[in-house]
């Protein structure tokens, strides 16, 4: 049969990406404590198109991804995007994987346990002369405003913001990229923040939250920072950007706070924008 996507394009534009999106799959993926967990992701894969040919051949994404297994993680990912690379002829290649991963979350009084679940995406993207793999993890925490505490006869304003987080770590090999677990960066926001969530909370519970969040208040500002110290600390984190929300409660707007690094060849010029 006469293969259309092959043939000649004279229109001499080349297309940075070509490829599907928004494809539901079931993919496995590393888990700290389980080894491994089977979750849905929406998947996007794309392939740079030189101006010589009129399309790519989209049903070779979907055989790639089958042949991987569907297991990922930041050293299995540059594989699959070396085989796009062969399979579609192309000098670049990129893939976004988002999914919710689910961690068990113990009550901090009463033990009681539920699943709680954090939207994650592995973006991987491999190119002539470069390989890279972003960790992404956005974790749902409770905030209460300093100000308002300090302002206050009694309580203050509190409300649930986020915290995501867009890490890359450093390349070991030529298709590894060193191992960076999702609990470790839900950890690191938590600790952040006023207080974690939980999906299940009895009163002992809620009371030991309440008092939590009253003794550790943070602005947006306090959060990015407090993240932004903690993985500067962390040596396989060669580049970060971290971003909070507050979904206000007392307002009609969100408040948010960026910040962004990479690490210096040098101590001396360590800072963060």
């Amino acid at each position: 049969m006469k293969d259309i996507q092959s043939t000649p394009d004279y229109r001499k534009i080349s297309l940075r990406e070509a490829g599907i999106k928004d494809l539901k799959y079931p993919i496995t993926i590393l888990d700290r404590e389980q080894k491994e967990q089977t979750t849905v992701a929406d998947i996007s894969m794309s392939v740079s198109l030189p101006h010589h040919f009129k399309g790519t051949h989209m049903s070779r994404f979907l055989e790639v991804l089958t042949d991987s297994g569907c297991r990922f993680t930041g050293s299995t990912i540059p594989v699959v995007l070396k085989k796009l690379k062969e399979a579609l002829e192309a000098e670049s290649a990129r893939i976004s994987i988002s999914f919710p991963y689910f961690l068990t979350r113990r009550a901090p009084v009463t033990g009681a346990e539920a699943k709680m679940s954090y939207q994650c995406v592995f973006t991987g993207e491999s190119n002539k002369d470069s390989e890279d793999f972003v960790l992404t993890v956005t974790v749902p925490v409770s905030t209460l405003c300093p100000c308002s505490r300090e302002i206050s006869k009694a309580g203050a304003h509190n409300q649930r913001g986020y915290i995501t987080m867009e890490v890359r770590t450093e390349k070991e090999s030529n298709s590894t990229f060193a191992m960076l677990w999702i609990e470790e960066l839900v950890e690191i926001a938590e600790a952040s923040a006023s207080s974690p969530l939980y999906t299940i909370l009895k009163r002992p519970d809620e009371k030991f939250l309440t008092e939590q969040a009253y003794n550790n208040p943070v602005f947006v500002e306090d959060i990015v920072r407090n993240v932004a110290e903690k993985l500067r600390k962390d040596q396989r984190v060669t580049q970060f950007t971290v971003t909070a929300e507050n979904h206000e409660s007392i307002h009609n707007h969100n408040a948010y706070a960026v910040v962004s690094w990479t690490r210096p060849a040098s101590p001396e010029n360590d800072s963060c924008i």
